[in-house]
């Protein structure tokens, strides 16, 4: 797996947002995990808006790289 758009309801997943994230909304990801992926969503429209599916591979390659 690497990066797919979700089709079914991820209404189930216990989302989460950056502690650096102010509550003046802004650009904001939320992120939430199970066993076999990582999904991302816009925080701005997270109850109708697309979300992305990460391999944990990925992810991890990802949030190493980010934290250079």
């Amino acid at each position: 797996m690497s990066v797919e758009q979700v089709t079914e309801s991820v209404d189930e997943l216990r989302w989460s947002k950056s502690s650096y994230s102010g509550s003046g909304g802004g650009d904001c990801v939320e992120v939430a995990a199970d066993p076999g992926a990582v999904y991302v969503r816009d925080s701005k429209v997270a109850g109708g808006g697309p979300v992305l599916r990460v391999g944990r591979s990925e992810w991890t390659a990802f949030v190493t790289l980010a934290r250079g």
